[in-house]
């Protein structure tokens, strides 16, 4: 199960990434690659939230047993 909790913190890492890459190219020639970072970005840090409910759930039906 470690492995799931270092993946959930990649994410992370790939929204920094992504964000980065739409400020960089924000009011450049390549405006459209800005706006489909963005969206990589937010959906990265939704993916955050959602694997670590994810994960806060497995974990305590493993507990249970």
């Amino acid at each position: 199960m470690k492995l799931f909790k270092i993946f959930q913190y990649a994410y992370l890492v790939f929204a920094v990434l992504f964000l980065y890459d739409a400020y960089e190219n924000w009011g450049g020639v390549e405006e459209t690659r800005a706006y489909s970072s963005l969206l990589l970005g937010a959906l990265a840090i939704f993916m955050f939230f959602f694997r670590q409910k994810f994960n806060k759930k497995f974990d305590n039906k493993d507990q249970k047993k």
